[in-house]
């Protein structure tokens, strides 16, 4: 098929990728023309395992290419997906600028038949909204579906070549139809595509992921009350995980949860309950739980020394709000290095991929600086802070360590460690919902 993708982010450019991997010609849009002229000479602006060979193998193969003319790419394809930003507005909801802008725009261009497909995370009701901004552009050969994105950073490829289900929601069995031939090669058993209404796709990513929050959040505060009562989040967490209505999954206690996902997909269906007379008071105490959450460690830190870090200098391990991605959108990192160096400590940071980023949003602050590996951070360093589960980081050279830094203290936000690896190396250890080792 003939496929364009409007909007080469994250969602934009892996859809895009995989798509023409399977065979089709997609044509990706986007208005940066620096971005677009990068792309073209085969440079990805993201990391993602996996993507960057699939990106220039089909560039090769003139499967996939890239342009700034919505005009030129939008004549001839079949399938049209809009991947644009939805950011939270002030008061939480999400904008839909972007998309409606570019609606707009479509019913001006669209001349033959096209399924517009909103793949963005939209509010329910998004896809009525965008078909009546393309019809009173002109446009009547089209309909619209909802297709919600269900991509994992760090497992993105194999999420969309294998994943674990399509949403397609649509009221017109000629879109379904279009879209169910699209998504054949992805789909090995048919319970894997399911076809809903158009709001009813767009509430079930709202629903999941807000739902996925919810264990993140219970899961923090289970490990904060396991502290208070000297039990270990590790057994505890085990417990649960084996019951089989609950899973070992997302029970994993940390600093909160981050990234582009999440923290928007959570303030956005909380508008929309308010919006509509409704309180989600569930979803509000997960909201509220996830940014206390992002301080545990500083108060760990601050409490350590008895509220005075001025003049401290604090190692930090992984900047990215999770491990195998770039992604600082809502990271937890941000927050400690914010809370600190505001109260006068120096920050010492390495991650093996957000640095750069990390760089860009922080060049005023003149109490952050960067290292090139995990141990140049470390030296004379009052303390190591770890915020990101990178897998190079779960089995340092402990002497190492204790070597580099002015005193061996560990405040880990990811409970990458056991008390039987530190114990005994002299090491103050404190970590999430366990009990502090002392050396």
């Amino acid at each position: 098929m003939n496929i364009a993708v409007i909007g080469t982010g994250y969602v934009g450019l892996v859809t895009g990728t995989c798509f023409a991997e399977a065979g089709n010609n997609v044509t990706c849009i986007d208005i940066d023309a620096k971005k677009v002229a990068a792309m073209q000479a085969g440079n990805i602006p993201i990391y993602e395992p996996g993507l960057e060979d699939l990106f220039t193998k089909n560039i090769e193969a003139s499967r996939l290419s890239f342009t700034t003319d919505l005009t030129e790419a939008v004549v001839g394809a079949e399938v049209l997906f809009l991947a644009l930003p939805t950011p939270p507005a002030e008061d939480g909801s999400a904008d839909l600028s972007y998309i409606l802008g570019v609606a707009d725009d479509l019913g001006k261009i669209i001349k033959s038949y096209t399924v517009v497909v909103d793949k963005s995370t939209v509010p329910v009701g998004t896809a009525e909204l965008v078909q009546q901004h393309i019809a009173e552009g002109g446009a009547s050969l089209f309909d619209v579906a909802s297709n919600p994105e269900f991509l994992r950073e760090g497992f993105a490829v194999s999420d969309f070549m294998k994943p674990d289900r399509v949403v397609i929601g649509s009221s017109s069995e000629k879109a379904q139809k279009v879209l169910e031939e699209l998504y054949k090669p992805f789909i090995t058993k048919p319970e894997q595509l399911l076809m809903m209404d158009e709001r009813s796709a767009e509430m079930t990513k709202y629903a999941a992921n807000s739902f996925l929050a919810t264990k993140i959040s219970y899961m923090n505060e289970i490990a904060n009350l396991c502290e208070k009562l000297g039990a270990d989040v590790d057994a505890v967490r085990l417990g649960m995980g084996s019951d089989e209505r609950i899973g070992h999954r997302f029970l994993y206690p940390g600093i909160g949860y981050g990234g582009s996902c999440f923290p928007k997909d959570v303030l956005a269906l909380l508008r929309s309950a308010n919006d509509n007379d409704y309180k989600l008071e569930i979803l509000d105490a997960v909201n509220a739980t996830n940014q206390k959450q992002k301080r545990v460690i500083v108060e760990k830190v601050l409490n350590q020394y008895e509220g005075n870090v001025a003049g401290k200098t604090f190692a930090l391990w992984g900047l990215a709000f999770k491990p195998d991605t770039d992604d600082i959108r809502e990271a937890p990192a941000l927050e400690i290095i914010h809370e600190l160096t505001k109260q006068g400590a120096r920050i010492v940071a390495f991650d093996p991929e957000a640095m750069g980023n990390v760089k860009q949003v922080e060049s005023d602050n003149k109490n952050l600086s960067f290292g090139k590996d995990k141990y140049t951070v470390l030296k004379d360093a009052d303390g190591l802070i770890i915020a990101t589960e990178w897998p190079d980081f779960h089995k340092p050279d402990f002497d190492k360590m204790a070597k580099l830094l002015k005193e061996p203290v560990i405040f880990d936000g990811r409970n990458l460690y056991t008390k039987d690896q530190v114990e005994g190396l002299g090491f103050y250890y404190e970590s999430i919902g366990r009990e502090v080792v002392y050396g």
